[in-house]
């Protein structure tokens, strides 16, 4: 999902059901009961970021510190920061997003454009809204669009679509926006229409999809020595199967468990040094592949449901619809183990 607001987790004990519908007409549904118990949940970003921010020491996050240069120092790499200051550390993880600085200084390229947009927007309601617990995913000719509740008032929603040039404008003015959205949306159920009519211009958000390609993590150095990257800042994906966000979460179980144990014990720095290199390695070898994995599964998808061929919206109306809700399923349900 187009998720910065909001990331779609999946969880056990299902009450919830995946639909598929092409301008109206229903193709496909698959509910989470039929998939290992398994149950769709919205979490708030900026709820899951307190919460894990609280069990940090005072002082630990430090905000509006952009990194603009990294450079070595023996054991240490010293950030340089935008407003100036520097920070020595013994471990680097570039988190540092799409643009990472860190990602750059690794030797990845910046993140791909697609050709495709996405908005997404989150209606807050004064009433409880009507709609079950499920995510609504509707089709049409060179654009996708899907609704998932949140809490009884509260509902997200996106739209991807591959821009003409006359529609770069749009971009810049949340309302002609809107309204595109709405246009392209006439057929598709009264009450979705409403929720994207009730959502504040401001909360309209709008961005390119950009992805890294598949083989620059084949070939690339997810880390070296002492650094490493995490999050989009290594796998920037289209949000075709909703797991950026849930991937990066996985980077961060795997990345603690491989440090924790190369800092078990008290160690001189040139020990301690080789000790986080190899469980740097371990991270990436273990990561390398689960990111490979989703970033091409999402791009195919989006393409696939975004197309506006006839041979291929034929093709997948009549055959790839529950193949595709499938996917959302099996790339969701990933073990990447546990914390020691």
């Amino acid at each position: 999902m187009l998720g910065k607001p909001w990331m779609l987790l999946v969880l056990e004990i299902s009450s919830a059901t995946n639909i598929y519908i092409f301008m109206g007409q229903q193709l496909a549904t698959m509910s989470f009961r039929d998939k290992g118990k398994l149950e769709l949940r919205s979490v708030r970003r900026k709820l899951l970021l307190e919460a894990l921010g609280n069990e940090l020491p005072n002082s630990t996050i430090r905000y509006m510190s952009k990194v603009v240069a990294i450079e070595e120092s023996g054991f240490f790499k010293i950030l340089h920061l935008v407003d100036g200051t520097t920070i020595k550390t013994k471990v680097l993880i570039g988190c540092d997003g799409i643009n990472s600085v860190v990602a750059k200084w690794l030797g990845f390229k910046e993140a791909s454009y697609t050709g495709r947009y996405g908005i997404r927007g989150f209606a807050e309601l004064e009433n409880n809204h009507s709609f079950e617990p499920m995510l609504m995913q509707f089709y049409g000719k060179g654009f996708r669009a899907g609704v998932v509740p949140c809490h009884e008032k509260g509902v997200y929603w996106f739209f991807t679509w591959t821009p003409a040039t006359q529609d770069k404008e749009l971009m810049e003015n949340p309302a002609k926006l809107k309204q595109y959205v709405l246009n392209k949306l006439e057929n598709m159920p009264s009450n979705v229409i409403s929720i994207i009519e009730k959502t504040d211009l401001d909360a309209f958000h709008s961005a390119p999809l950009r992805y890294r390609h598949p083989w620059e993590l084949i070939m690339g150095n997810i880390s070296k020595g002492n650094v490493c990257v995490a999050g989009d800042a290594l796998h920037p994906m289209t949000p075709d199967l909703g797991q950026g966000g849930c991937s990066a979460l996985e980077d961060g179980v795997v990345l603690a468990r491989c440090l924790a144990e190369a800092l078990s014990k008290k160690q001189k720095e040139e020990e301690k040094y080789k000790r986080i290199e190899q469980g740097l390695k371990k991270y990436a070898k273990e990561r390398r592949w689960r990111c490979i994995d989703l970033i091409t599964t999402a791009y195919i998808a989006g393409v696939i449901q975004q197309a506006d061929s006839k041979f291929v919206t034929f093709f997948r109306d009549k055959i790839l619809a529950p193949l595709l809700a499938g996917q959302l399923f099996k790339k969701s349900g990933f073990d990447c183990g546990k914390l020691n």
